[in-house]
């Protein structure tokens, strides 16, 4: 299928033999609780897809790092479930840190070793009204000396056991009791207080590691939490707009990918007519380039209201389509397929997992209404 294979190309150029190791392995192996998907991610350079190259990382264009999405997904939902929290977190991070200015010597410093020591960063960030204001942080922050003590939690927490780093949004509670302060921490995996339980209870998606962590009084030094500050007090409420853009379209697209391959599957064995087999290849084309176009039209601070209402039109018109296109291709592949074996059928239900990612489409409603009338777009 001409897309999968342009997508597999730019994997290829960006995480050499990922790919092939990865289809060496069977689909329950991939899928598997504490499978070898996101180790392999680690080993092949994945981690620095989205860093810009003067911290040592591959400064990957939206439309490529969306192709690499694809890529992966049609081998692995549970790895690029995973792994698009690790890129958005660090297109949120690195989008600070190119700004003069903008982190402390310690936070720099810490950038600059994610890529050469290959380290995977959690995300902990709270859901966000966008380009508005956002939701209260679920970890709260009481200032110590030296620092802060963080506590609550968060559930589901993709790359809860491989993650080298927790970046949580926090809200700091200051002694006068007014509106706390929205700031960002970065968290070792092994500070103490910091824990790791079972959430996850599904089969599907296992591998993407989707448990609860929490925080029990963790310190963290003040050199390690990035705070508006009085000059821009509104950065980090766009830093994380920019980060849901980001996030949405990496999602949709790891999802699109599984659904691709299903697809893929269906016009190499050449099942059913080929009217039947044009129509699907055509729906799900129609659902890629739908994709592409918002990656083309993805800036380099994507946070404005305009490109939050393009990815959720394009987030809900891939997941309106996948169950779709995914039960079209199964009936097309028939019975004996389905009874020889459970990928097929897992790969199909997994992308259903994208209408369960934040915003719902209930909960979008009214703001898109509102926005597409005219008005401005408030996410709850």
């Amino acid at each position: 299928m001409r897309s999968l294979d342009a997508a597999r190309a730019v994997c290829e150029r960006f995480h050499p033999g990922l790919l092939k190791e990865l289809e060496q392995i069977p689909y329950a192996e991939r899928e598997r609780p504490g499978g070898p998907v996101i180790d392999l991610f680690r080993i092949h350079g994945g981690v620095g897809l989205l860093i810009p190259e003067s911290y040592g990382g591959n400064g990957a264009a939206p439309l490529e790092a969306l192709r690499v999405q694809l890529a992966l997904g049609a081998l692995s939902p549970s790895l690029v479930a995973a792994v698009s929290m690790h890129h958005f977190t660090a297109a949120m991070l690195y989008a600070l840190a190119v700004k003069a200015g903008r982190l402390t010597a310690e936070q720099t410093d810490l950038l600059h070793r994610i890529v050469p020591e290959q380290q995977v960063m959690a995300s902990g960030w709270a859901e966000g009204r966008t380009a508005q204001n956002i939701l209260k942080p679920a970890v709260t922050a009481r200032p110590v000396e030296g620092g802060f003590l963080l506590s609550g939690s968060k559930k589901p927490c993709s790359l809860s056991g491989s993650m080298n780093l927790l970046t949580a949004s926090i809200a700091i509670h200051g002694e006068d009791g007014g509106e706390p302060e929205l700031a960002l921490a970065l968290v070792p995996a092994d500070a103490p207080g910091m824990s790791v339980h079972p959430f996850w209870g599904n089969e599907l998606l296992a591998a993407a590691e989707s448990d609860e962590v929490r925080l029990a009084d963790v310190f963290v030094p003040a050199g390690m939490v990035v705070r508006a500050g009085a000059d821009d007090p509104t950065r980090l409420d766009d830093l994380q707009s920019a980060g849901f853009v980001w996030f949405e379209m990496l999602i949709s697209a790891g999802y699109a990918g599984s659904a691709a391959a299903l697809v893929e599957r269906v016009l190499e064995r050449k099942r059913g007519s080929a009217e039947e087999r044009a129509a699907l290849a055509v729906d799900m084309e129609a659902v890629l380039a739908l994709l592409e176009n918002v990656a083309r039209a993805t800036g380099p601070e994507p946070g404005d209201e305009e490109s939050v209402a393009r990815v959720l039109v394009a987030r809900y018109a891939v997941q309106k389509a996948l169950p779709d296109l995914t039960a079209r291709a199964l009936e097309l592949l028939g019975g004996l397929d389905f009874i020889s074996g459970s990928a097929a059928a897992q790969a199909a239900a997994a992308t259903r997992a994208l209408a369960f990612h934040p915003p719902s489409r209930a909960a979008a409603a009214d703001p898109l209404l509102a926005y597409l009338a005219g008005g401005p777009l408030v996410l709850a």
